[in-house]
């Protein structure tokens, strides 16, 4: 029986808003560690956090989505999201 590698994707996440610092970092971090996928912070600010996550496009989705409904103390007001590369099989598309 053929085993069928799962597709990861890494997208870079732009979350716009008022966002709390130190406990929007804590959050995303908490989240993703959560959902075992792969984090990169590129950039914090009371106004944008970017990040690059690695996995599964579902767990990608959900992140995205409980990151945007964020902690108490933050408000997201929009993500901006660009997929940067997927990999299906040991094969790598861009």
């Amino acid at each position: 029986m053929a085993t069928v590698a799962a597709v990861t994707e890494t997208t870079r996440l732009s979350f716009v808003g008022r966002l709390a610092q130190p406990g929007f970092a804590a959050f995303v971090r908490q989240r993703a560690a959560r959902l075992e996928l792969e984090l990169a912070i590129h950039g914090a600010g009371s106004g944008r956090f970017t990040v690059d996550v690695s996995g599964q496009p579902d767990l990608i989705d959900a992140f995205e989505m409980a990151c945007s409904l964020g902690p108490l103390d933050s408000l997201v007001l929009d993500c901006e999201r660009t997929a940067t590369h997927r990999t299906s099989g040991g094969d790598q598309e861009r």
